[in-house]
């Protein structure tokens, strides 16, 4: 066991020294542990060859965490953690010139100290009046700006918010600050014209408004030799069908066929069908078959993709 007990003047029993010479977390504090197991568990000897009953142990609640496996030392004047009882956790302790940090493997921060008398130490009272928020570390600036973009330009409030409710994981629990402008913002701010608006129906039932497009010739063919693909998206629930063709030739009697057997599968009508501008959708033969079975046939632009089947297909609208 360290000296630290005969070299430390320290008032406040709410004090908790980083020790790399302790070999377990102790206190001789009772009212500090939770969950307390009362039993025999040996003795510590001090380097004068004294020593004192380690009666139990429990644990220690700070902020949102707690560290358990902490032991009652009866009579000992002083709170400590052990270094390698944390190591042993598989987290990391790291020292500076005037803090020290306990943390995961991944970076994130769960105890932070101050120097003092050349002791380490945290203050378990300040940890417990501000919550888990006083055990960030402020990150840097880079750190800050590389979280922000990550996070699609979240403000800062909110990322913080974020790392104080623990609701992402992987985010370092850490204070982000704003010390500059993000031009990405201030250009995404910049807004276009307002358009009128316009009256846009809803599918109120299957089949009543069906997505389709074409895709490809892709660069490698399937196990079948093809190269195109069809997809067809149902407005209403979304629900996809993807068709397999060697050509473009061989659309229109994949769509025929499909939507006649789907009709009759779910006793249902398609009542509009949206494609875009494409050679493939746009001809007489559609057209004729449109007319034939009072389809109405929605063409977009070309320069505008669909974005229901652009999602599909993983193409950014």
């Amino acid at each position: 066991m360290s000296l630290v007990f005969y070299l430390l003047q320290i008032s406040h029993i709410c004090l908790r020294i980083i020790d790399s010479g302790c070999s377990k977390h102790m206190t001789g504090n009772r009212a500090l542990l939770t969950n307390f197991v009362e039993n025999f568990l040996g003795t510590v000897h001090f380097g004068n060859n004294d020593f004192t009953v380690i009666a139990g142990h429990g644990g220690v609640v700070i902020g949102s965490m707690t560290i358990k496996k902490v032991y009652y030392v009866e009579g000992l004047g002083h709170n400590l953690f052990s270094v390698g009882q944390f190591c042993d956790k598989g987290l990391e302790v790291a020292f500076r010139k005037s803090a020290c940090f306990v943390r995961t493997e991944d970076g994130v921060y769960l105890l932070t100290g101050d120097r003092s008398s050349n002791l380490y130490t945290i203050a378990l009272n300040e940890v417990a009046s501000n919550s888990s928020a006083c055990l960030l570390a402020k990150a840097s600036s880079s750190q800050s700006w590389l979280w922000h973009q990550r996070i699609s330009h979240l403000n800062f409030v909110a990322i913080n918010n974020l790392v104080k409710n623990n609701l992402v994981q992987g985010l370092p629990k850490m204070k982000f600050e704003k010390d500059h402008l993000c031009f990405t913002c201030e250009q995404r701010k910049i807004h276009r014209k307002h358009h009128k608006s316009k009256t846009a129906f809803a599918s109120n039932k299957p089949l009543y408004l069906l997505h389709m497009d074409l895709c490809g010739p892709m660069r490698i063919e399937s196990i079948n030799e093809k190269r195109y693909m069809l997809v067809v998206v149902n407005d209403y629930s979304q629900y996809t069908w993807v068709f397999f063709l060697h050509s473009k030739d061989e659309a229109f009697e994949v769509i025929i066929s499909f939507i006649k057997k789907t009709q009759v599968n779910l006793q249902l009508q398609v009542q509009r069908v949206r494609t875009d501008n494409g050679t493939e959708f746009k001809n007489k033969t559609f057209a004729k078959f449109f007319d034939e079975v009072v389809l109405l046939n929605n063409f977009l632009l070309q320069e505008r993709h669909n974005k229901m089947v652009s999602w599909k297909e993983g193409i950014k609208p």
